[in-house]
C-alpha cells in the first residue's frame, strides 16, 4: 500500500487543521485527512469495515507519522483484534512493545448499568486518560460505541454521556475515531453521535446481481470542503484503498512526444509517428480478429523501449497470453522475467465494477507503469450496464491521463457490426479507435483495419490487409484494382498473374531484341562485304588510272626528246627517259 509520509497540515480557505489517516485515498478525498483534535464518527452495517478502518487509521498514524495511539475496544478482545488483523501485515504486539500504540479491552456489564440505574462514564475516562497519557498519544479509537451505551435507554442521559465522552477527547488533544452500528432510521442507532460528531464517513457493503461492492460517503465535516460523492473501497492484504478519482476537471496537461504501436506499418498510417504518450486507444473487432494479439504487440514494444507495461487480462491467464504470443516472434515471458512487463488476471466477476477499478487504480500506483493494457472491456458488461462501465472508464482515463500513462483497451463487437455495448460506449472517450474487421470473399476470412478516428494526428484512411505470420504483426499495401480492393488468396492469385505477365512481356522484349542483334549483324556483314568490293573495284580503277597517266607522261617526254633531236640536240638516249621516267 503507498504511504504517505507527509506532515499533517491546515486546509489553507479555512485553517482547520487536518491530520492525515495514511489509508490510501482517504486523505485525497477529505483533502488532507481527519479533523485534528476532533472525534470522526466511522459508522455502518456488520462487515463493511468499521473496525479495519479503525485499526489502519492507528497502525499508520504510529509507523508513517509517529503518533502515538490508543485503540480502546467494547466487543473484540485484544487477542481476538490481533490476530484478525495480521492478514493485513499489522504486527500489533511489537507495536505495543515498541510503545507506539496501546490496545485496551474494556468489558460493559449491562446488568450493572440496569441495576443501579445510574450511568457515569467517569471511570472510562480516567481509564482512557491513562492509556493516552503512558504512550503520548495523539490518536485515539473507540469501538464500538453501541456496546458502550447499549444498556441506557434515556436520551437526555444518552446525549449528555455522549456529549461529555466528545469534549473529554477534546481536552486531551487527540484526533478521535468512534465506531457505530448503522441504525434503521439514522446512521447509528442512538442517531445522536452523527449530530456531536464533527466528521461523519458512513461504510456501505452492497450485493448486487451476487456482486459485492463496498462503498464510502463522507456525511458530513464542519469547517471543511470535502468530496460528496460515494467512493468504493477494497480490502485486501495490504489493508484498505479508497478510489478518490471522481473529479473529472479537463485540465490534465498533455504530451507530444509518441510511441511506437509495434507495427511499422501501422505507424506509418498514423503520420510515422504511433501514439501519443498518455493517450487511450481502444482496438475492437469481431472474435479472432487480432485484438489481443494487437496488445501484446503494444506492451512487446514498450519493454523494448525499457519502459514498464501493466497488463490486465480479464479473459486469458498470463500463460496463455505468453503461449500465444510466442508463435508470432513475441518474447513476453523475458519482459516478464526483466520485470518490464506484469500481468493482473482476474475474472471480471470477482469484484464488481467499482472495485475492479480500485483494484486497477491500486495495481498501477505499485507498479508504476508508462503503458497500461484492459483486454478486453467488454468482459466488464457482465457485471454492470453500458452506462456503469463507460462511468468507470472515464474515472480510469482521467486518472492515467493526469498520470502520463498510455492506456490500450481491446474489446469486442458482434457480427460485423459496431456493438452499441462496447465500441460506440467508449469510443468517444479515447483518442485513437483501430477497428478490425472480417472481410470475407472468394469463400475466405480475411482481416481489414482501419483508423477510425486520431486526435490531434494526420492518419490514413484507407483499409488495410491485416496478417499475422510467425514474424510479427503487418499491414498489406492496399491493392486496387477494377474488382475492388483485393486481399487474401485473390490478393496473391492477382499478383501472381501479374507477375506471370510481367516476365511472358520481359521474354517477349527479349526476343525482340535478340531478333533486332541477329539483323543487325547480318547487315553489318553485308555492309563490310560491300565495302570491301567496293575498295577492290576502286584500286582495279586506280590501277588503271594510273597506267594510262604513266603512258601519257612517257610519250610526252619522249616527244619532246624528238623534237630536241630533230633540231641537232645529240644527247638524246632512251636509256635516259626511261630512267627520268622512272624517277
Amino acid at each position: 500500500m503507498a504511504k504517505n509520509t507527509s506532515k499533517p497540515k491546515s486546509e489553507p480557505m479555512t485553517g482547520i487543521s487536518k491530520t492525515r489517516t495514511g489509508i490510501s485515498g482517504l486523505d485525497e478525498i477529505t483533502l488532507g485527512g481527519l479533523p485534528s483534535n476532533r472525534p470522526t464518527l466511522i459508522c455502518g452495517e456488520a462487515g463493511s469495515g468499521k473496525t479495519l478502518f479503525s485499526i489502519e487509521f492507528i497502525v499508520r498514524g504510529a509507523l508513517d507519522y509517529n503518533e502515538p495511539g490508543v485503540f480502546m475496544a467494547f466487543e473484540e478482545k485484544a487477542e481476538e483484534l490481533k490476530v484478525n488483523v495480521a492478514s493485513l501485515g499489522f504486527d500489533l504486539d511489537q507495536l505495543e512493545k515498541d510503545k507506539k500504540i496501546r490496545i485496551d479491552y474494556v468489558h460493559i456489564d449491562r446488568s450493572e448499568i440496569e441495576e443501579t440505574g445510574e450511568y457515569d462514564l467517569e471511570g472510562l475516562f480516567i481509564r482512557l486518560g491513562y492509556a493516552i497519557d503512558s504512550i503520548g498519544a495523539k490518536r485515539v479509537v473507540l469501538d464500538t460505541i453501541e456496546n458502550l451505551f447499549s444498556g441506557l435507554n434515556n436520551d437526555g442521559i444518552l446525549r449528555s454521556e455522549i456529549r461529555r465522552l466528545f469534549q473529554f477527547l477534546k481536552s486531551k488533544g487527540v484526533t478521535a475515531i468512534i465506531t457505530g452500528e448503522r441504525g434503521e432510521k439514522s446512521l447509528t442507532r442512538q442517531g445522536l453521535e452523527e449530530y456531536v460528531s464533527d466528521c461523519v464517513i458512513l461504510l456501505d457493503h452492497r450485493i448486487i446481481n451476487q456482486i459485492s461492492t463496498r462503498r464510502l460517503r463522507i456525511v458530513k465535516y464542519r469547517g471543511s470542503v470535502h468530496g460528496t460523492n460515494e467512493y468504493p473501497f477494497l480490502i485486501d492484504n495490504e489493508g484498505i484503498s479508497v478510489l478518490p478519482v471522481t473529479s473529472l476537471e479537463l485540465n490534465k496537461e498533455v504530451s507530444s512526444k509518441c510511441v511506437s504501436s509495434g507495427i511499422p506499418a501501422l505507424d506509418k498510417m498514423l503520420g510515422h509517428k504511433g501514439f501519443y504518450k498518455g493517450s487511450s486507444i481502444l482496438a475492437s473487432g469481431t472474435a479472432g480478429t487480432g485484438k489481443t494479439s494487437i496488445a501484446a504487440s503494444f506492451a512487446n514494444v514498450t519493454c523494448l523501449r525499457k519502459e514498464k507495461c501493466l497488463f490486465f487480462a480479464f479473459e486469458e491467464s498470463p500463460k496463455q497470453i505468453i503461449r500465444n504470443m510466442r508463435s508470432i516472434g513475441m518474447d513476453l515471458q523475458a519482459h516478464l522475467d526483466s520485470g518490464y512487463l506484469s500481468f493482473y488476471a482476474s475474472r471480471p466477476t470477482l469484484y464488481g465494477l467499482e472495485m475492479h477499478l480500485v483494484a486497477i487504480h491500486k495495481a498501477i500506483r505499485k507498479f508504476k507503469p508508462d503503458v497500461v493494457i484492459l483486454d478486453p472491456i467488454t468482459n466488464l458488461i457482465t457485471i454492470g450496464s453500458v452506462s456503469e462501465v463507460k462511468t468507470m472508464l472515464v474515472r480510469l482515463i482521467d486518472f492515467l491521463q493526469a498520470e502520463q500513462i498510455t492506456v490500450m483497451f481491446t474489446a469486442l463487437t458482434l457480427n460485423n457490426i459496431v456493438n452499441e455495448q462496447t465500441d460506440e460506449g467508449v469510443s468517444s472517450l479515447v483518442d485513437a479507435w483501430l477497428l478490425i474487421r472480417d472481410i470475407e470473399n472468394n469463400g475466405e476470412r480475411n482481416r481489414g483495419l482501419y483508423i477510425m478516428k486520431s486526435r490531434g494526428m494526420k492518419h490514413s484512411n484507407q483499409v488495410r490487409e491485416f496478417v499475422i505470420t510467425d514474424g510479427g504483426l503487418d499491414l498489406e499495401d492496399v491493392f486496387l484494382t477494377e474488382d475492388g480492393v483485393l486481399t487474401g488468396s485473390a490478393r496473391a492469385a492477382r499478383l501472381l498473374l501479374e507477375q506471370t505477365g510481367e516476365v511472358i512481356h520481359a521474354q517477349a522484349i527479349s526476343r525482340k531484341d535478340r531478333e533486332l542483334i541477329r539483323k543487325k549483324k547480318v547487315l553489318e556483314s553485308k555492309i563490310d562485304s560491300l565495302r570491301s568490293e567496293f575498295e577492290s573495284v576502286e584500286e582495279e580503277l586506280n590501277k588503271v588510272y594510273v597506267e594510262e597517266a604513266l603512258k601519257k607522261q612517257i610519250m610526252g617526254d619522249t616527244l619532246s626528246k624528238m623534237t630536241d633531236l630533230r633540231r641537232g640536240n645529240t644527247g638524246f638516249s632512251s636509256k635516259k627517259i626511261v630512267k627520268k621516267n622512272k624517277k
